[in-house]
């Protein structure tokens, strides 16, 4: 990773912005993400952002903290947080803003137990891919205290295969449909593609029962978007 993500986060906490993120996939074109956006309060929060924060509980890790927003909100309410990112800059900046305990960590070395494991901003993403599902959430389970749960988003993006008659174009055959190829540049450098898993829930259900979790379905957003509680 060239860490394009982090950098960009940097500079617009040092004063430097200029131009947002360009992201794309395999199955969609170059869009905007504001890098204002990934700095936002609590008020400027969807709404299944601000369930889950208000659904947490005990100590919490944040799990791919970004800029650090839902951390500091957390903090502020007086929560025990650690926040951690594959991004040497997110956490930087999440320091600068005033996350107090941080650390550059890919969920899968992380150790501690914690009462509350939240993934945001399309949490499944992190999975990457739907062979590795089974992985994670057997991990994320034994991160978890006793009574212990995790607060987790995504989407089924079905809708982005549908044509106009209101048909499917995906291949039945292939991937998982949610499985996508993200691609991400700024400033003119592209980062390197990453995978990037979005989960419908009935999947994610099914894929927690195979590993003696219990999902349930908190909230639904107003684009095919959930926020699941596994427990």
């Amino acid at each position: 990773m060239k860490d394009l993500f982090g950098k960009a986060l940097l500079d617009y906490q040092n004063g430097n912005y200029s131009e947002d993120i360009i992201t794309s996939t395999n199955i969609s074109e170059e869009d905007d993400l504001p890098i204002s956006y990934l700095f936002r309060s609590f008020k400027d929060m969807p709404k299944i952002e601000q369930k889950a924060l208000k659904l947490c509980k005990g100590k919490v890790l944040d799990v791919g903290c970004g800029a650090g927003s839902h951390s500091l909100f957390l903090q502020k309410k007086g929560f025990e947080v650690k926040a951690i990112d594959i991004s040497k800059g997110s956490i930087e900046v999440s320091k600068q803003r005033g996350v107090l305990h941080t650390e550059i960590l890919n969920i899968l070395d992380e150790t501690e137990t914690f009462d509350t494991i939240l993934l945001l901003m399309n949490g499944t993403g992190v999975f990457q891919e739907i062979i590795q599902v089974s992985k994670y959430l057997t991990h994320l389970k034994n991160l978890l205290k006793p009574s212990g749960q995790i607060l987790i988003d995504s989407s089924d993006i079905k809708y982005m295969y549908e044509d106009d008659d209101g048909g499917y174009w995906m291949d039945m055959n292939s991937q998982y449909y949610g499985e996508l190829d993200y691609y991400l540049s700024y400033k003119g450098q592209k980062e390197n593609p990453m995978k990037w898993l979005y989960l419908d829930f009935e999947t994610l259900k099914l894929a927690c029962e195979t590993v003696g979790l219990t999902c349930e379905l908190v909230l639904e957003g107003e684009h095919f978007d959930y926020l699941a509680r596994l427990i």
